[in-house]
């Protein structure tokens, strides 16, 4: 056992599942052998560089980890370091790929479809098959939700991919029925679907427009996650498909209690413009939807702490992440939650292993 923050007690750590580790694509150029003969073409004549969007600014605070940065690519683009600096030291069983290569901000469908495509295939062959310890999710065309589908059926038969991956910002909320055949595409195959921190669909990163700074996007997105969610819940989507699993990755925890209170009490109110949510909100919820862990977004008070976790009303909502490159803790320990060691060993392993429900792969 290893002594934690103020005495608390941290024990070993085995088997952890790390739901959030982010592969990021150095550059386009490492795309070209998974695309046909003419995009390669196309990207040599026009110059093109890729998505230029990025959601983690690379002098950002929150976007590096110290020591994660490299002198020839992106932080997130080594698999060697991904290696000494969370699989070994976590001693990770498993951990899930979110790669956000700004797909969706892609204005030529055709681009965005290839471009999606070869993102997996380039997941597969530099990231899965050099290591088994490492699951992964279908990046899609999420702004052409037929196309996204049939990339989601091309993918499945890999087991080593468990969720679908989707950026939190979209040009509509996702519960719009245009999003429809992602959610039928994924629960079809069983998988999860992530939706993720960022997104660069052109349109304002917050409800009442464009902010002026970096901090206020960054800790806006939270209200993003929150209209996401409602809409899934409102536009009854988990009714149309009962087995969907939704992992909401780097949008935080902590507003979910009164998110859910308000919710709760104004769908008794005015149910009858959606009788198609046949149950409380919270109850869609806590069936169909989990948070991971970072970053974390609890008060630093461990009392207040497990209030909020308490106020959370089950033991099985959240999924330990290192959210790998970002920099959100200095040392392990900060990345627990101060918590029993009964729960704490739930949002390790057991929790990410019941909802994802990954195929045994040797």
């Amino acid at each position: 056992m290893g002594r934690g923050e103020k005495g608390r007690e941290r024990p070993a750590v085995q088997g952890v599942i790390d739901c959030d580790i982010h592969c990021v694509v150095p550059s386009v150029d490492v795309l070209l052998p998974y695309l046909p003969a003419y995009w390669q073409e196309q990207i040599a004549i026009s110059g093109f560089k890729g998505p230029v969007d990025e959601a983690y600014p690379a002098s950002a605070a929150t976007s590096v980890r110290p020591g994660a940065a490299l002198a020839d690519g992106p932080a997130g683009s080594s698999l060697a370091l991904l290696r000494t600096q969370v699989l070994e030291p976590w001693r990770v069983e498993w951990g899930v790929l979110n790669c956000a290569y700004a797909i969706e901000s892609i204005h030529n469908p055709d681009a965005a479809i290839a471009l999606a495509s070869a993102v997996n295939d380039w997941q597969i062959a530099s990231w899965l098959d050099q290591e088994p310890r490492l699951r992964a999710s279908i990046v899609v065309p999420s702004q052409l939700p037929d196309a996204a589908a049939a990339e989601i059926d091309r993918r499945a038969a890999d087991e080593r991919f468990v969720q679908v991956w989707l950026p939190v910002r979209a040009a509509a909320p996702y519960g719009n029925r245009r999003y429809w055949p992602i959610f039928e595409a994924a629960t079809r195959h069983n998988l999860a679907v992530g939706i993720g921190f960022g997104g660069a669909p052109g349109t304002p990163p917050m409800p009442s427009g464009w902010p002026s700074t970096y901090l206020e996007e960054y800790a806006g997105m939270a209200s993003v996650f929150q209209s996401q969610l409602m809409s899934l819940i409102c536009e009854g989507v988990f009714d149309r498909f009962p087995d969907l699993r939704v992992v909401l990755i780097e949008g935080g925890f902590t507003w979910l209690p009164s998110f859910l209170w308000r919710l709760d009490k104004e769908w008794k109110a005015l149910r009858r413009e959606v009788p198609w949510v046949r149950r409380l909100p919270a109850e869609y919820v806590h069936e169909h939807v989990r948070f991971t862990l970072q970053p974390l977004d609890g008060p630093p008070d461990e009392r207040q702490f497990r209030e909020v976790i308490a106020q959370l009303g089950a033991d099985d909502l959240l999924l330990f992440s290192t959210d790998y490159p970002h920099w959100h803790f200095d040392k392990p320990e900060a990345a627990l939650p101060p918590v029993e060691a009964p729960l704490l060993a739930k949002i390790l392993r057991d929790n990410a292993l019941a909802f994802y429900r990954p195929t045994p792969i040797p």
